[in-house]
């Protein structure tokens, strides 16, 4: 049963308290806890990538203690198999049957931590979890939480024994997010924070009080999409990923540097996102500032640049700032 107080709650509001309660234990990664909201309300995956130490484990666990969900994190290792993550079928002795066992990929929230250390066998299993929200086991279909998000890690330092993540997967990630180290004052607060819960234990649910009822988040999700666009930035929105497959029609030198362009699906993922961003800026229409702060994020990682941009020293983030500079506004 759903407390009163919950049931009451505007999704909005539950949304800024939640962002209020993960910021208090996630500080100096504004950028981390903004897409994670979003992602949320998106209903998608995040992959994250980021030097060790950067709150990103800390990041998806203080979110599961804020919501209605379980949680479990799987640390990616090369001796890992696809059924540590799916589940398997257990032979039963007494009665000569099999039982289903499920795995971890069975909960709300799961956190891949260090996706790229695993084989490509493993990080496929990840597939059909992800991008049909089920999980077939022999002839058996499984499906999964209504409730369901994937946030994956990986570390840009340490290449040595690592297992790049094809873009077919890529592809499966809503966004993708770098982050960087905190500022010298956040870091400051870091050191504090640390001493306390180190003194007092972490008492993250205090502040926060009820956790967010699934209900919540799904009508959030209803009111993110209901959000006003006008055609005209919905062409802009358009416009935008097939300039990832056209580049030739805004010059030559764009031509040269891409190789791929974004599938159907980043057009999706973008008017998602770009709604959700404006919902938690609390308005109820897209701007094309909310469609630009998202590119980067969704396209970053769905592009593949040619030989020539890499050799050149291009690199995507800057690809997609000069086609979006040549791109009109609406």
């Amino acid at each position: 049963m759903i407390p009163e107080t919950v049931r009451e709650l505007r999704p909005i509001d539950g949304f800024l308290k939640l962002k209020a309660y993960i910021q208090e234990s996630i500080i100096g990664q504004e950028l981390l806890v903004d897409r994670m909201l979003i992602a949320l309300l998106s209903d998608g995956h995040i992959l994250v990538e980021g030097a060790p130490g950067l709150a990103k484990t800390r990041a998806i666990n203080v979110l599961s203690g804020g919501v209605e969900a379980d949680f479990h994190r799987v640390q990616f290792t090369p001796d890992l198999l696809p059924a540590d993550l799916t589940g398997t079928e257990i032979y039963r002795p007494q009665d000569g049957s099999f039982v289903f066992q499920r795995g971890p990929l069975f909960h709300n929230l799961v956190l891949a931590d260090e996706i790229n250390r695993a084989p490509a066998k493993v990080q496929s299993a990840l597939l059909e979890a992800m991008g049909e929200r089920q999980i077939t086991i022999g002839s058996s279909t499984y499906p999964l939480p209504d409730l369901y998000m994937v946030m994956a890690t990986q570390n840009p330092i340490e290449q040595e024994g690592t297992y790049p993540l094809p873009e077919a997967q890529l592809d499966r990630f809503l966004l993708y997010v770098r982050i960087d180290y905190p500022a010298a004052e956040n870091e400051r607060e870091i050191l504090r924070l640390s001493r306390t819960e180190a003194r007092d234990g972490r008492q993250e649910q205090s502040r926060l009080g009820e956790p967010l009822s699934q209900l919540l988040i799904r009508s959030a999700r209803n009111e993110v999409l209901d959000l006003y666009m006008t055609e005209s930035l919905e062409r802009y929105l358009l416009e935008i990923v097939l300039a990832t497959r056209n580049p030739g029609k805004y010059g030559d030198d764009l031509s040269r540097w891409l190789q791929y362009g974004a599938s159907p699906r980043a057009t999706i993922a973008l008017d998602r996102v770009s709604r959700a961003r404006a919902w938690l800026d609390g308005r109820d229409y897209v701007s094309p500032e909310d469609i630009q702060e998202m590119v980067k994020d969704v396209l970053g990682h769905r592009i593949v640049l040619s030989y020539e941009a890499e050799a050149e020293g291009m690199s995507a983030d800057a690809f997609l700032d000069e086609m979006m500079s040549r791109i009109a506004v609406p």
